[in-house]
């Protein structure tokens, strides 16, 4: 009978957890940007505002592996040859945090993620990008945002 109490009261707050979280507002401004560098050449840019407090990870976080860095899902588009990895542009915070083994690279207040494209007539090109950010006190589950940028 202990156990079965323990497991009510372990599942009740797992709900509760959960809830909370869902009811939580997403601490992120998106905004998204077409650069024409050429006839043929564009920078897609996600341009990320933070709320105070928070921060997201670098695409090269470091620390224990826990950590989850962005990551951008291009759909497949024959007219659009993706050139090179996405970038990041800001301040990188260096340091080392409590409960994490190593040092960890993070972003707070804002930070730009750039991928450069070359492009062989009008289209969109659609983008999932997948993030995590975390204040002091915790991180929220990873989020998936998915946009289309118009190339005319």
């Amino acid at each position: 009978m202990k156990l079965l109490k323990s497991f009510a009261l372990f599942a009740a707050l797992l709900f509760t957890s959960a809830s909370s979280f869902a009811q939580m507002e997403d601490p992120t401004s998106w905004k998204y940007e077409v650069k024409k560098k050429s006839a043929t050449e564009y920078d897609l840019v996600f341009h990320l505002t933070l709320k105070p407090k928070w921060h997201i990870w670098s695409l090269k976080p470091g620390g224990d592996g826990m950590e989850i860095a962005p990551s951008f899902v291009w759909d497949k588009n024959a007219k659009v040859k993706v050139s090179g990895p996405v970038t990041e542009k800001g301040t990188p915070i260096v340091t080392t945090m409590e409960g994490i083994d190593g040092k960890v690279t993070y972003f707070s207040g804002t930070v730009d993620y750039v991928q450069p494209v070359t492009v062989t007539g009008p289209t969109k090109i659609k983008c999932t990008h997948t993030y995590q950010v975390c204040n002091d006190m915790m991180c929220l589950p990873p989020k998936d945002k998915v946009f289309v940028f118009d190339i005319k």
